[in-house]
């Protein structure tokens, strides 16, 4: 559901119900977005501005620039980044989907997806798969959604993410993964629940523009066949009903209690 006049409980509504919101026009200012567009250029680079790398990630500087480009924890590496992360706007739009009274980024990652070879039956892909399979740290029933930034302008042919609604309420499905770019034979693997039909929804969205999606949500994306690079963020958000498991080996919740990496975008911890 693209915004543009609904309220806040509607928007809450629509999220717990299908899914996913979008903010399909800009949610963060353009000064702020196009910064951190030139930060993530410094970073896929190998320059850090902060004098530290980003977290240990499968695409580095120098690899394949036909690949898809997935770097960890950007904002380790540059200051722009770090500030669209914090964005008090981000908060706000997390808290009126989510209906939170606290909002605090907890990962990112930094998605560059070339666009692919003309002549090519595939590019870069996004198989179908659900965040939460990826998060064994968290406790079960810890509200964690996702914020998808769109640094580029996200058209129908860039590959947009894609959503398949309601399936959030059914827990993990198999035959999901991320890495794969086989996308059509996964929907033909995956089972979905009685009463749930395959529906793609695109998530198009202009530059600064915001979805969010559920921890459970199927979603994925196809290649780009448009003539620039895809370019976003991916936001992993935490409400104030989320916990750690207290034996959890701590990979990705590492930077947690570090505010600056990890800043509260609303309410306090």
């Amino acid at each position: 559901m693209p915004s543009d006049t609904v309220s806040a409980a509607t928007e809450q509504q629509f999220f717990a119900d299908q899914g996913y919101f979008v903010f399909d026009q800009p949610v963060i200012p353009a000064d702020i977005v196009e910064a951190a567009r030139d930060g993530m250029t410094a970073v896929r680079e190998g320059r850090y501005d902060t004098g530290n790398p980003p977290f240990e990630s499968p695409w580095k500087p120098g690899d394949d620039p036909k690949k898809l480009c997935k770097i960890e924890m950007p904002q380790l590496a540059d200051s722009a980044i770090r500030e669209l992360v914090s964005h008090p706007a981000l908060g706000e739009a997390a808290a009126r989907v989510s209906g939170a009274k606290m909002v605090q980024v907890w990962w990112v990652q930094l998605l560059h997806k070339p666009p692919a070879d003309p002549d090519a039956t595939k590019g870069p892909s996004i198989g179908w798969h659900q965040d939460f399979q990826y998060w064994p740290e968290w406790e079960d029933g810890s509200e964690l959604f996702t914020a998808w930034v769109a640094v580029s302008d996200v058209t129908a042919q860039a590959g947009p993410m894609k959503f398949i609604p309601r399936t959030h309420k059914h827990g993990l499905l198999g035959g999901t993964d991320f890495f794969s770019d086989e996308l059509d034979a996964q929907e033909k693997s995956i089972q979905l629940p009685e009463g749930v039909p395959w529906e793609e929804v695109d998530a198009v969205m202009k530059p600064g523009g915001v979805s969010f999606h559920d921890r459970f949500l199927l979603h994925g994306s196809s290649a780009n066949r448009s003539a620039a690079p895809r370019m976003s963020f991916a936001i992993h958000l935490r409400t104030e009903n989320a916990t750690i498991k207290p034996d959890a080996n701590r990979v990705l919740t590492q930077y947690v209690d570090d505010h600056e990496l990890c800043p509260v975008i609303h309410g306090s911890a």
